[in-house]
């Protein structure tokens, strides 16, 4: 089965066009005021407009509230939400009262870490494996970090799983023979500065992606 990619923190028609040309599965919106890759609700509508239905729109979030949420939803015609530092009971909550298909993010520094995924059962339809980043960093993710992929030598994934986390051009084909990641995520990699996404990056990972 072959690999497929989500584009992360997308935030012009130049670089969505780009990743779908490239053949992106997912497309990220983020919204979440301190990242730089943050979208207001009125520009992810103009964003999301021309997506193809083929093409899933992911928001990310962290921690979100209701109403963030339904403003987001609508604005970005969203299908799947992907939440970072939300508990268990708080992602089964949304998934039930928005009827959409919730991510939840896992962050990982040790093999420990990856046992948090468990208590996402019944509440997540995915688990993002992603880099714990250090204490105090005003971002839970999209800071280029990855963990230890042999982490994932022989752990039982206990939901459909997506690797993330310092992924770029370079280094994603590793990362899928080392893993057998069947989703994987980028968004600081393939920009050519903080929260700017580069073309022709974009281009070569999904290239890398698919080899």
């Amino acid at each position: 089965m072959p690999t497929t990619a989500k584009i992360c923190g997308l935030t012009t028609p130049e670089t969505i066009g780009a990743a779908i040309r490239g053949g992106a599965s997912h497309i990220g919106l983020v919204f979440f005021p301190p990242s730089p890759r943050h979208l207001e609700f009125d520009r992810a509508a103009g964003l999301t407009a021309p997506l193809p239905d083929s093409v899933g729109r992911v928001g990310v979030f962290v921690d979100p509230d209701d109403a963030m949420l339904d403003r987001a939803i609508a604005a970005g015609r969203l299908d799947i939400l992907q939440l970072h530092k939300t508990a268990p009971a708080r992602i089964a909550a949304i998934a039930a009262r928005t009827g959409l298909e919730c991510w939840a993010a896992v962050a990982v520094r040790t093999r420990t870490d990856l046992d948090e995924a468990r208590g996402y059962v019944g509440a997540a339809g995915r688990i993002l494996y992603d880099a714990k980043t250090p204490p105090g960093a005003a971002l839970p993710g999209g800071m280029g970090l990855r963990f230890d992929w042999s982490l994932l030598d022989g752990f039982h994934h206990p939901l459909p799983w997506a690797l993330s986390g310092g992924l770029d051009p370079v280094n994603v084909g590793e990362a899928i023979t080392r893993t057998g990641a069947s989703l994987v995520d980028v968004s600081s990699g393939v920009e050519r500065q903080s929260g700017v996404k580069d073309m022709d990056k974009i281009a070569a990972f999904l290239q890398a992606t698919q080899r």
